[in-house]
């Protein structure tokens, strides 16, 4: 068992606001977790690569207080606003003696200082009605700040863990919060912020549509490293930011923006949500959205702040109040006689507190206007998101820029709070000696003559083509023998004529791919063609699969179904008919590319479909592993990816459920993998213990009984996608021992050695290499060992594919577990890297592991096999079960049922079904 170190519980209150890029509710002493190689990776072609990152020069050596800053009972700390105001205050400033003493303040909860106050807990009274010179002073305005010391942030134990000498510890954490903290103190008094990032006001806007705007800012984190001079020390790690935020407009034409609709047309929705019930109509919670929006009110000769609560189901006629006589008025003839304006009728009041004090009041819509530079917080629509991607996708050199112009707005040499407490940061990139390792060869079909592998010049540049060459394995035990195209009928959708010239192009182009359709005594290679017709919902593929059925008299081996557009709930409606309902794995096609019918796109999915039907594309044969581990080859090894995915902020209890998937490498050369899927509560991070029983179980048998012959693999290769640092204990204690249980229930005597990867693509690091492709990204193959890497553990970051558009991302591995020293660290980096070079559908190296990708694949494709979502026939048999918090969860407890399972005598569930 690895031994972890936990906080505790008692001093957790100073943590509280503590969000480095870790989480800390679970902190793993770096001992205990593979250490660095002595050496550094030697493969490959050495390459000086220039970082996103700055390092730390100086930090301070001296002590700083940390205080507990609390507030009284009629102050609401939930307003950052009041809370800011109350802290900035003349009051407050003079009994910490600034600006001598300068205080960095985290806006909630967390103060220190250099100086230690007088007195153990320093209590205060403001009054900011008084402060701000207010007359008719009620005292309402009144709030009591306690501050109080407890502890002493020492920099030593810092100074300690980077040399070695300690491990890390509370003494750690306290120096690097109050270091992050540091660093945004001063950029937060200029710029508006955004957790670690900062937006310039003034920066030019991007619209996303629907009452929505983006602009770029920039990232700043401090963390300790190995830096590119090999030094342990701390660095900052600089980036843009993409935020996005409301347009600074009436608020009447943001709510008409936001639901693509006239004023007319919110009327009237407004009116039909009151008359079938308001609380829980889908206008209400539409609405939600702008809840905690700052607004001002401009009807007034003075314009006024508030924050809209919420929206009430009374428009200006029906919301009355009493005036100073005591008479019953509506905001509409208040408006009218007061100001002289005429309001809009039949559209909600609106109800709004002060940002700093005072009880709601009820506004209309027509007179308030959304203050500038307020983050958008709700999930970006499609079309938002495409908008988003488009402005997001910066090329390498413009992306630089952007970082230099945020080292400029962050100023750190004339930081005065940097001066004050002595954090020197260097203003010059870190620039690491990187390895471009090789790829591997890429091997075809032996059919496929000299294009059997793919030419060195194509591996480096990460890009070939199918022209020539056939699959390394095709679907030879599992042929064509019956399908049928579907095509549903729309706008759009291709003649019959179309539909056969497409089916027959695929027929010349998987054939010439090695694919096989047999043929048939009656109708060739011809496949069943016919319309489908949306409006007889899942009866539709019942339809289509009954008639190619019958055609053949058989079962369908694979059926096609051209689409005339993107609409993610009819792809899944067919996806859940085929998968659930019958069993036999399916194409969807684009109706524009049927109509093309270019062969290139066919190849594509020639890809798609040979994989679904047992084959693959192509294999990656190693020339580097064999010379690093000779046993490599003859050692029975098992690959393992997961992933699990979490519902989108404000998602309703239908949406609620997390989505783990497994994948298990299912042959010996790692190009197939079968995957399984289930939902995994609410919010809960780490894969069940009977999610990892029965499904994993259900590969981990498989493999044995049709790889390992009865034996159980001796290493497992696990990539686990998307955990924190602070979860790295519960991979281990949870998810790995579950499944080294697994293999004890199945009767191995000895469980397989585990090495545990965690594959991280959230993160701000980034590669300038000197010498890069044609648009200045890495080529495939770039690895990073220092300059953004742990100071002592064993991780890296990794390039292996080819960016498209905009800067690539690397992908950061970390090893948090290596039993027995199985895998050498070069081994893992090689293996890793070549594996991408067979991705089962792509004629490109991918970014990350394939057994991580195909997680990512079928959990967004299970997504079909909800519950709720549409079926052909069939009642609902899976049982609810409720979701409760576990490590990384939501505490909440929400009921989540169960996917609809795939049938187990068809044979689906051990093809690759998500591809």
């Amino acid at each position: 068992m690895v031994t972890y170190y936990h906080m505790p519980m008692g001093d957790y209150s100073r943590y509280r606001n503590f969000n480095l890029d870790t989480d800390i509710h679970k902190l793993t002493i770096p001992a205990e977790l593979p250490q660095r190689p002595a050496k550094f990776n030697s493969v490959g072609k050495p390459m000086n690569v220039t970082l996103n990152t700055f390092n730390v020069n100086k930090f301070p050596n001296t002590v700083v207080y940390q205080y507990d800053v609390s507030w009284g009972g009629n102050t609401d700390a939930t307003k950052r606003v009041l809370v800011r105001k109350i802290w900035n205050s003349k009051a407050v400033k003079a009994e910490l003696g600034e600006p001598k003493h300068l205080w960095v303040y985290d806006g909630n909860k967390l103060a220190w200082c250099g100086k230690k106050l007088p007195r153990e807990e320093t209590r205060l009274e403001v009054d900011l009605d008084e402060e701000e010179g207010r007359k008719n002073n009620t005292g309402k305005n009144k709030h009591k700040i306690f501050i109080k010391f407890t502890r002493q942030v020492d920099f030593s134990g810092l100074q300690a863990f980077l040399d070695g000498r300690a491990a890390y510890s509370t003494e750690c954490i306290d120096a690097i919060n109050f270091l992050d903290h540091l660093m945004r103190e001063g950029p937060s008094q200029k710029y508006t912020q955004i957790k670690k990032s900062f937006f310039q006001r003034g920066e030019q806007r991007f619209d996303l549509g629907g009452g929505v705007e983006a602009f770029k800012g920039v990232f700043a984190s401090l963390r300790p490293c190995l830096n590119d001079k090999l030094q342990k020390s701390l660095t900052v790690n600089v980036d843009v930011a993409n935020g996005t935020f409301w347009r600074a407009q009436d608020l009447g034409r943001a709510i008409t923006q936001a639901f693509g609709c006239t004023p007319q047309q919110f009327s009237a929705r407004f009116k039909d949500a009151v008359k079938n019930g308001w609380k829980n109509s889908p206008l209400k919670k539409d609405l939600r959205r702008f809840r905690r929006v700052g607004v001002t009110a401009y009807h007034a000769e003075t314009p006024t702040q508030w924050t809209i609560d919420d929206f009430v189901d009374k428009d200006v006629h029906q919301a009355k109040f009493t005036d100073k006589d005591g008479k019953s008025v509506s905001l509409y003839d208040y408006f009218k006689g007061k100001y002289g304006k005429m309001l809009m009728i039949g559209v909600p009041v609106v109800r709004v507190t002060k940002k700093i004090r005072g009880n709601p009041v009820y506004l209309p819509i027509d007179v308030l206007k959304i203050d500038a530079n307020q983050r958008y917080n709700t999930k970006l629509s499609d079309t938002q998101t495409a908008s988003m991607i488009k402005f997001a996708v910066t090329l390498p050199a413009e992306r630089w820029k952007a970082v230099q112009h945020g080292v400029q707005l962050l100023d750190w040499q004339n930081d005065p709070y940097h001066s004050h407490y002595g954090l020197e940061v260097n203003k010059a990139a870190a620039v690491v000696q990187a390895r471009l390792l090789p790829p591997p060869v890429s091997r075809f079909g032996p059919k496929s003559g000299k294009e059997a592998t793919v030419n060195a010049k194509d591996l480096l540049q990460g890009r070939w083509r199918l022209d020539g060459r056939q699959f390394v394995l095709p679907n030879t035990d599992k042929p064509i023998k019956a399908w049928g195209v579907c095509v549903i009928q729309g706008r759009g959708a291709p003649t019959p004529d179309v539909a056969t010239t497409f089916a027959q192009q695929f027929v010349k182009i998987y054939t010439a791919h090695g694919g096989v359709i047999a043929s048939h005594p009656t109708h060739g290679q011809k496949p069943w063609i016919g319309p489908g017709n949306l409006a007889d919902g899942g009866e539709m593929v019942n339809k289509a699969f009954t008639a190619t059925g019958n055609r053949y008299q058989m079962r369908p081996s694979i059926m096609f179904f051209i689409v005339t557009d993107r609409n993610v709930e009819i792809y899944r409606r067919i996806k859940k008919s085929m998968d659930i309902r019958f069993g036999v794995v399916s194409q969807v096609v684009q109706a524009k590319h049927a109509h093309t019918a270019s062969a290139q796109y066919i190849s594509n999915v020639c890809m798609k479909v040979n994989a679904k039907l047992g084959g693959a594309t192509n294999v990656a044969q190693s020339q580097w592993i064999p010379k690093i581990n000779p046993k490599a080859a003859s050692t029975p090894t098992m690959v393992v990816g997961a992933d699990v995915s979490h519902p989108a902020p404000g998602a309703g209890s239908g949406e609620a459920a997390s989505f783990a998937a497994i994948t298990v490498s299912n042959d010996a050369t790692f190009t197939r993998y079968w995957a399984e899927v289930q939902t995994n509560g609410h919010r809960v991070e780490m894969v069940t213990t009977s999610n990892i029983e029965e499904h994993f179980g259900h590969m981990a048998k498989n493999w044995m009984q049709r790889l390992g012959r009865g034996q159980p693999p001796q290493r497992v290769i696990y990539i686990r996608d998307g955990v924190s640092e602070g979860q790295y204990a519960a991979v281990l204690n949870e998810e790995v021992r579950d499944m080294k249980n697994v293999f004890a229930k199945l009767g191995c005597k000895t469980a397989p050695k585990f090495c545990v990867l965690i594959a991280g693509k959230r993160h701000h690091i980034r590669f300038f290499p000197q010498q890069g492709d044609r648009n200045k990204n890495p080529l495939p193959g770039t690895l990073v060992e220092s300059g953004c890497t742990h100071p002592h553990e064993f991780d890296f970051y990794l390039c292996s594919h080819v960016a498209i558009k905009g800067t690539a991302r690397p992908i950061h591995y970390q090893c948090i577990l290596n039993e027995e020293g199985a895998w050498q660290a070069m081994e893992i980096q090689q293996f890793l890297f070549e594996h991408s070079y067979q991705y089962i559908r792509s004629t490109t190296p991918v970014s990350m592991h394939p057994a991580v990708y195909y997680a990512h694949l079928a959990a967004d494709r299970s997504r079909a096999h909800v519950s709720d979502s549409p079926v052909s026939s069939g009642k609902k048999e899976a049982q609810g079960q409720e979701a409760r918090s576990s490590t990384g969860s939501s505490s909440r407890n929400i009921e989540v049922a169960p996917l609809q399972a795939m049938p187990s005598n068809t044979g689906i569930r051990e093809t690759m079904w998500y591809i």
